[in-house]
């Protein structure tokens, strides 16, 4: 049977439910006219007449009455069925793989959605811990999240972290050793632990800004990592000198195992955001995510 069949036989049974042509109409959304017509044509289209038309009432005939007994159930059930897939679509439900670094998975990423996902077990969150600049279209993840500054411009971006202060700190141990820097200068003379994002790449600069000066400062030293939090323990082992989101150190500057040099050199990152690529439609599960993520001042 065809798709205009089914819309016919959904409009007679409604003139059939209603007992009248006006209130059919209205319910349907369409004329009386064009209602009417409808509902003739699929008379002739079964060769059977189904409802029997007076100026004051409409009834089924028999076998109108027979097609509402033997069909109203199934289309009832279809209607049914097709409300179910439209809930199905609506709740948020699937994978959500998302590339994302170390900092930004444990200070972002866990604590907000690890209480997401308690609520939505149907959503399943991968998160691929990377540091380097991951292509999310080419690797197939479903959104990114790195700093405001390191976002290509076609991409949809939604802030979920406040601007990010970074901090130049040291060991006691060390910097008792080594005469703690005045300058960014001085940095050539220490011992400083790099951050190589990805092996294809050289080591990162320590991005430094005073006033409007800024600079990307090359450091050396025997210790290299491509996460953040090795660095972190490297510095508290007396390693050396290491550039670092304050966040990270602030605990330990409290309790005295790390020390703050060069202060007024450390400049403030744009915050942490998820990106998705513009083009993509996304599903509910990843708009869920992100609204549990967005920064909210």
């Amino acid at each position: 049977m065809s798709g205009e069949s089914f819309r016919d036989i959904l409009a007679f049974l409604a003139v059939a439910r209603e007992r009248s042509f006006t209130r059919a109409a209205v319910q349907l959304g369409v004329s009386q006219s064009a209602l009417s017509h409808t509902v003739r044509t699929l008379e002739t289209r079964l060769g059977l007449r189904l409802l029997t038309r007076t100026t004051r009432s409409v009834s089924p005939t028999e076998a109108g009455e027979r097609l509402v007994q033997r069909v109203a159930p199934r289309f009832e059930s279809i209607t049914a069925e097709l409300a179910a897939f439209d809930e199905l679509r609506d709740k948020p439900a699937g994978t959500v793989r998302i590339t994302a670094s170390d900092f930004a998975a444990n200070t972002i990423l866990w604590p907000k959605l690890s209480e997401l996902q308690s609520k939505y077990p149907d959503v399943k969150i991968e998160v691929a811990i990377e540091p380097g600049l991951t292509d999310i279209v080419a690797e197939r993840f479903d959104a990114g999240v790195r700093f405001g500054d390191q976002i290509a411009k076609d991409m949809t971006a939604v802030r979920i972290s406040p601007d990010i202060r970074m901090a130049i700190v040291g060991a006691p141990s060390y910097l008792k050793k080594h005469p703690p820097p005045e300058s960014p200068s001085d940095l050539t003379a220490h011992e400083c632990i790099n951050m190589r994002i990805s092996m294809r790449d050289g080591v990162q600069a320590w991005k430094l800004k005073k006033g409007k000066r800024n600079l990307q400062v090359r450091v050396e030293g025997s210790w290299t990592f491509n996460c953040i939090y090795p660095v972190v323990e490297a510095a508290l082992s007396g390693c050396g000198l290491a550039y670092m989101p304050e966040e990270l150190a602030r605990p330990h500057l409290k309790s005295g195992r790390l020390q703050a040099v060069l202060k007024d050199w450390c400049p403030t990152s744009p915050g942490l955001h998820i990106f998705f690529a513009s083009r993509r439609q996304s599903s509910s599960a990843l708009s869920l995510i992100v609204e549990a993520l967005r920064h909210r001042r």
